[in-house]
């Protein structure tokens, strides 16, 4: 089933026009990956969580995807200071941490919560059609639509298919362990799954012609920005600013 937790909500980051939050988004996702100053990517991480508080999200989902990527970022953690160049400033064994590395570290961390924070509450807050109609009306192209939209509709019921397969080879005695067996088991699986993928798209595509698919798709949503688009465009632009000037003072 289509997973969107964050797009039901009556908040007003949930009522700002979708095209008005994408490009937002974007600018700000820039802005923060091309700061350095730590000043400027606290404010970022501050600014991110006040819009996740102001979305009225379910915090505890928001906990899961932000675990989820810190999890990598904590192997950046356990590699990047003991193989950085830099001044050691305590030893590990025969590794040394640098300062430099540790810096490096903290900042991917403060940047990559900042925009996973804001992405989930401007981007997540909207359903995926409501997603693709907007970026068809900021004149992204449509193929580029297209596979957004059918990719995340059918991701699902592929993964249901697998499920499927999966439980299919428990019931005849399947148990995976580190053996030849498993690994051309789950070959097969995979290989089936490919097939079964194949054939779907064949008759969904004849299904949409069937209901009159002429290469476009069309939506009766119209956009329109309001006064509360507007307040949110200054306040968004004052962030955007201030981080930049968060970032020039710290370099001059």
């Amino acid at each position: 089933m289509l997973q969107e937790p964050f797009s039901k909500g009556n908040s007003q980051i949930h009522r700002l026009d979708p095209r008005f939050k994408v490009v937002f988004a974007t600018v700000y996702a820039f802005v923060v990956a091309l700061s350095n100053s730590f000043p400027a990517l606290i404010a970022a991480l501050i600014f991110s969580f006040a819009l996740i508080c102001l979305c009225r999200l379910d915090f505890l989902e928001v906990a899961k995807r932000v675990a989820l990527v810190n999890g990598f970022i904590i192997f950046l953690w356990l590699v990047v200071p003991l193989t950085y160049d830099g001044q050691s400033i305590f030893y590990l064994g025969p590794f040394g941490v640098s300062r430099e590395g540790v810096l490096v570290s903290a900042r991917i961390t403060l940047k990559s919560n900042a925009i996973l924070l804001a992405f989930i509450a401007l981007i997540a807050s909207n359903t995926v059609a409501t997603l693709g109609n907007a970026l068809g009306r900021l004149k992204v192209p449509e193929k580029i639509i297209y596979l957004l939209l059918l990719n995340y509709r059918y991701i699902f019921v592929m993964e249901e298919e697998y499920r499927r397969l999966l439980r299919s080879a428990s019931i005849r005695g399947f148990r995976p362990s580190s053996n030849l067996h498993t690994y051309k088991t789950y070959a097969y699986l995979i290989g089936i799954l490919f097939v079964r993928a194949a054939n779907r798209a064949e008759r969904v595509y004849k299904a949409m012609l069937c209901r009159g698919f002429s290469g476009r798709f069309y939506s009766l949503h119209e956009f329109s920005f309001s006064r509360l688009d507007w307040i949110w465009l200054i306040v968004m632009t004052i962030a955007i600013i201030g981080l930049e000037v968060l970032e020039w003072v710290k370099i001059a």
